[in-house]
C-alpha cells in the first residue's frame, strides 16, 4: 500500500520548500523528497556563505526565456519585499551589497533553517537521502516509487533544479520526467559559467591571471545587442568575473564579444591630450586608468612591449590611437565555457508554453507542476534566480 498525500514535491532546494512550505501551511497533506541528505544544498554555497536571497531590482527585464513574458505573473504576485517580510517574521538580519543584491549578515543556513521552520509549521514530512524511482499517473492521481516506499499524491510539483553544479547532486531527472508526459524541453546550456580560450589564442594572457577591473561587455550590436557593466576576471584559461558570468547567459559558440577595458574613459583622447608636452612615459600614464600588470601584458599581447617605456611625446597619433583603440574595443572569441561543473545556473529547461503562466501546471497534465530552475526562465546573476524560485513556487503553491 502507498501513503497518500494531497501533494508531492520532488526536490529540496529553493523552490521545494518554498512549495511545500506554503501548501502546508494551506492545510495540504505534504511530502517533499529529494535524493540528497541535507536540503538547500544550492543556497547554502550561495553568495560564498551568505546567500544573495534576492535583488530588490527584480523585473522581468532581468530574466532569461523564450518567451520573456511567463515570468512576470509570478515575480508581480510575490516580491523581493514579500520575502523579506518572510526574514523579519524570523529575524534574519541583511544587508544590501552590490546593486541592489541582498545577502544574509551571518549565515546562508539561516534561509535553509528558516524554510524549514515554515515546513514544519506546515506539518510537512520529509524524505531526504531518497532517490525517486518511476513516476506513473493512474485516474486523477500520481504513483510514486520512492526508496522509501511507494506515495501517491493528487498533485506532484517538480521542483529539481537543472544541471548546474553537479558536485552538489544536480541531474537531469527533471527534464526526464517533463519528456515523459510529453512535456517539451529547451535545450538545457550552462549559465553564468566562465568562459574559455583556445590555449593559443590565450597564451598572452596567461600571465594577466587574477587581474580584475570593471568593464563593459557586449555581445550582439544594435537593438539586439547585450550589454554589461561589471567587474572582469582574467583566469588561466580564459576570462570570469561578474561581467562575464552574466554575458555567458546569452553567449552561443562562435559568437565573438566586445570588451571595453576602459569605460569611464575616451581613453584615445586622453593620450593624444597628455602627449602635448609631457615628460612621462606611455606605461606610466597607462597605470594612472588600467592595473598595472595589465598596461605591461597588454601591451606585450599586441607585440608592443618596447612601448611601455617611450615618452608620450615621441609615439607618433596614428601608434597611441590604435592602442587606446584596442583597449577600448577588445574583440575577443570564447572557444567554450567550465561547463556545468562551474555553472551557477541552467539556461532552458521545461518549455513555458507548456506552463500555466499562472500557477506553472502542466497545461496538458493537470496536478503536474514545474517550479524554480528546472523551467526555461534563468535570472541574471545577483540574487534574481533565488527570487524566481520564491515566486514561482509561491504561485503553484497557491493552487495546490
Amino acid at each position: 500500500m502507498s501513503e497518500r498525500f494531497d501533494v508531492v514535491v520532488i526536490g529540496a532546494g529553493a523552490a521545494g520548500l518554498m512549495a511545500a512550505a506554503v501548501a502546508g501551511q494551506r492545510g495540504r497533506k505534504v511530502l517533499v523528497i529529494d535524493h540528497a541528505a541535507k536540503p538547500g544544498e544550492k543556497i547554502r554555497i550561495s553568495g560564498g556563505g551568505r546567500c544573495n536571497f534576492t535583488n530588490i531590482n527584480t523585473s522581468p527585464a532581468q530574466f532569461i526565456s523564450a518567451n520573456p513574458h511567463f515570468c512576470r505573473s509570478a515575480l508581480s504576485r510575490y516580491t523581493p519585499k514579500d520575502f523579506l517580510a518572510l526574514l523579519r517574521r524570523h529575524g534574519i538580519a541583511w544587508h544590501e551589497k552590490h546593486r541592489g543584491q541582498l545577502f544574509c549578515d551571518q549565515s546562508s543556513l539561516q534561509i535553509i533553517h528558516m524554510l524549514r521552520q515554515e515546513c514544519a509549521a506546515g506539518q510537512v514530512a520529509s524524505r531526504l537521502g531518497c532517490k525517486v524511482g518511476q513516476v506513473a499517473r493512474q485516474g486523477d492521481r500520481f504513483l510514486i516509487d520512492t526508496e522509501g516506499g511507494p506515495v501517491d499524491a493528487g498533485k506532484l510539483v517538480v521542483a529539481t533544479g537543472g544541471l548546474s553544479i553537479p558536485a552538489i547532486g544536480a541531474t537531469d531527472f527533471g527534464y526526464r520526467l517533463a519528456r515523459q508526459f510529453g512535456l517539451p524541453i529547451i535545450e538545457p546550456r550552462p549559465g553564468l559559467v566562465p568562459l574559455t580560450f583556445a590555449a593559443s589564442d590565450w597564451k598572452p594572457f596567461v600571465p594577466l591571471a587574477g587581474v580584475a577591473l570593471e568593464v563593459d561587455i557586449e555581445m550582439g550590436a544594435g537593438k539586439a545587442a547585450t550589454e554589461f557593466r561589471e567587474d572582469l576576471l582574467f583566469t588561466h584559461r580564459g576570462l570570469s568575473g561578474p561581467a562575464v558570468l552574466q554575458i555567458s547567459s546569452y553567449w552561443q559558440p562562435g559568437a565573438p564579444l566586445n570588451i571595453d577595458l576602459a569605460p569611464e574613459l575616451d581613453l584615445a583622447a586622453t593620450l593624444l591630450a597628455a602627449k602635448s608636452g609631457a615628460r612621462q612615459n606611455l606605461g606610466t600614464l597607462l597605470q594612472q586608468h588600467l592595473p598595472k600588470s595589465l598596461v605591461a601584458g597588454w601591451l606585450v599581447s599586441q607585440g608592443q612591449e618596447a612601448l611601455g617605456t617611450r615618452k608620450l611625446a615621441e609615439i607618433p597619433d596614428k601608434t597611441l590611437l590604435a592602442l587606446g583603440s584596442s583597449l577600448k574595443h577588445w574583440a575577443v572569441h570564447p572557444s567554450g565555457s567550465e561547463g556545468w561543473r562551474k555553472a551557477e545556473v541552467t539556461v532552458g529547461g521545461v518549455a513555458t508554453a507548456a506552463l500555466s503562466q499562472h500557477n506553472l501546471e502542466a497545461l496538458t497534465v493537470p496536478g503536474l507542476y514545474f517550479i524554480g530552475e528546472v523551467v526555461d526562465v534563468t535570472g541574471w546573476l545577483g540574487g534574481y534566480n533565488f527570487q524566481w524560485a520564491w515566486a514561482s513556487a509561491h504561485a503553484a503553491a497557491l493552487t495546490l
